[in-house]
């Protein structure tokens, strides 16, 4: 069974938010703006999506966004680098890690030792479109499929 990751990447506040929303979001671990997290493709996990299509953006990354995601972006619970985890996971590279990744073989929820949400920066030269449309009507939210790259890279 070939499954995929999607990256999730907050863009909104949650001012107005109804509590439901909230909650979802909390329960993607994306509690702040500009934090992303990896989750795969379960229909639960796409039904939270759905319900906080209006604070969120998602898509499939490549394995070398989510290389870069950890390398730069990557931290343990002690603050430290991800590559110091490694060896305590099992994992001999970075690269073998962010292919286990992509295709779902483990979670970052349940990694003990390692935080299950990137913190990221303002992309750079700021959003290009709407913050407050869905990505297939020129904005900025809901799915954007391999286009998700693209805004990770300048978020990072």
């Amino acid at each position: 069974m070939d499954r995929k990751c999607f990256l999730v990447i907050r863009i909104r506040g949650g001012v107005d938010a109804s509590t439901r929303v909230e909650d979802t979001l909390r329960m993607l671990r994306v509690d702040r703006n500009n934090t992303a997290t990896l989750v795969d493709n379960r229909p639960e996990y796409l039904g939270m999506l759905r319900r906080a299509k209006d604070y969120i953006t998602w898509g499939e990354p490549k394995p070398e966004t989510i290389k870069q995601l950890l390398q730069k972006r990557g931290e343990t619970l002690g603050g430290g680098r991800i590559e110091d985890a490694l060896i305590k996971l099992g994992f001999k590279d970075l690269d073998e890690f962010a292919k286990a990744l992509h295709e779902c073989r483990i979670d970052l929820s349940r990694l003990d030792c390692v935080k299950p949400f990137f913190r990221l920066n303002p992309p750079t030269k700021g959003f290009k479109k709407s913050i407050k449309r869905s990505y297939s009507e020129g904005g900025e939210l809901g799915y954007r499929g391999e286009a998700i790259n693209e805004l990770a890279l300048k978020m990072i």
